[in-house]
């Protein structure tokens, strides 16, 4: 499993800007509870499932941190705001591990890709056909 922390340390070297590559890790971590909740009844899914929520955990650790750093860019409410979602995420990610249900993964997934839509809309962009992008990706 691949660490946010150190996809985030290697954008420069593959040209993303800070917003592609939060939406790309977004759209991963998405996917993967995505694939455990299409998987419910796989043999390995607990073991899936676990490496998924351990990856949504991590980067939304890593959000977390930057959204407190004292050099943010981002509006006081809207990190407020963001720091708020997070705490929900956690909360929902810790009740999927201790009670293991796929409709508790709904709303993570569709946070993260919803997020992910977002990041990766410019001023002024149909936002119906960004998400239809988004999922499909």
């Amino acid at each position: 499993m691949s660490n946010p922390y150190n996809i985030y340390q290697n954008v420069q070297k593959d040209g993303m800007s800070q917003r592609e590559l939060e939406a790309s890790v977004l759209t991963k971590a998405g996917r993967m509870l995505k694939t455990c909740q299409d998987n419910w009844d796989a043999p390995d899914r607990e073991a899936k499932l676990d490496e998924a929520v351990r990856y949504n955990q991590k980067v939304w650790s890593f959000f977390q941190s930057e959204l407190t750093m004292p050099d943010s860019l981002l509006p006081k409410k809207l990190r407020e705001d963001i720091l708020s979602l997070s705490l929900f995420i956690d909360k929902r990610l810790l009740e999927v591990l201790a009670f293991p249900s796929p409709e508790k993964l709904n709303v993570v997934v569709n946070i993260n890709f919803g997020l992910a839509v977002g990041l990766r809309m410019k001023q002024g962009e149909n936002s119906s056909e960004q998400q239809t992008e988004a999922v499909a990706v």
